[in-house]
């Protein structure tokens, strides 16, 4: 249902208050967990989906955003007038649902992700909430995943989406030059890392030259 038939004030809303994300390496690891799935995945039945970081949800006019580090939300679309102030946030009663997984990357003790946060997501009905810890600020896991069950976040015995067809892994290596021994980073259906475009244009490179061929050629 569309933003003109309900008819509903937002000009109160604060969608962008301009905060810079809190280091370089959350904001690799939100774009390690972004630019891949638009790059290199292909949902069964070319389900339609946003994956965003940084962007605010909005489930109520009277409540401010929430703003996760990164949402992944299924079977929808960012609407062409993304740059309207109507657009360019994740309002619930626009998009029609809440998103399906929520990630929080944890570089403080005072992110309230254990507490305020998985409150607030329960309370939207958000199906899976993740916590990415790796400097264990808020516990002895680096990786926690809960799913929503009456209500309330049950921690998930395992690391896959079977709904979604994803999965997300610890992966240790370098991304932009930057070495980690714990990066998030998201899976397949068949547990295998989902590349970036520059590793998936590495590869066929390094396949080419295999075959006797000259990239640069080309």
């Amino acid at each position: 249902m569309s933003q003109a038939i309900l008819n509903i004030d937002i000009k109160h809303l604060i969608t962008e208050d301009d905060e810079p994300v809190d280091n370089f390496l959350t904001e690799k690891q939100e774009r390690l967990l972004t630019e891949p799935l638009y790059s290199c995945w292909k949902p069964e039945g070319n389900r339609t989906f946003l994956v965003a970081a940084n962007v605010g949800i909005f489930n109520s006019i009277y409540l401010p955003a929430i703003v996760p580090d990164v949402f992944l939300s299924m079977d929808v679309e960012i609407p062409a007038d993304w740059w309207e102030k109507e657009q360019r946030s994740y309002f619930t009663w626009e998009f029609g649902k809440v998103p399906n997984i929520v990630i929080e990357i944890v570089s403080n003790k005072i992110g309230e992700e254990n507490n305020k946060k998985i409150t607030r997501y329960s309370q939207m009905g958000v199906t899976y909430y993740v916590i990415f810890d790796p400097f264990k600020k808020l516990s002895d896991e680096i990786l926690s995943i809960y799913a929503l069950q009456f209500s309330r976040y049950v921690p998930l015995n395992q690391n896959h989406f079977s709904d979604i067809g994803l999965g997300l892994t610890l992966w240790e290596g370098e991304f932009e030059n930057t070495f980690s021994k714990s990066w998030l980073r998201w899976t397949n259906e068949q547990g295998q890392v989902i590349t970036t475009g520059i590793e998936r244009a590495e590869r066929l490179a390094a396949k080419l030259r295999e075959l006797g061929i000259d990239p640069s050629s080309l």
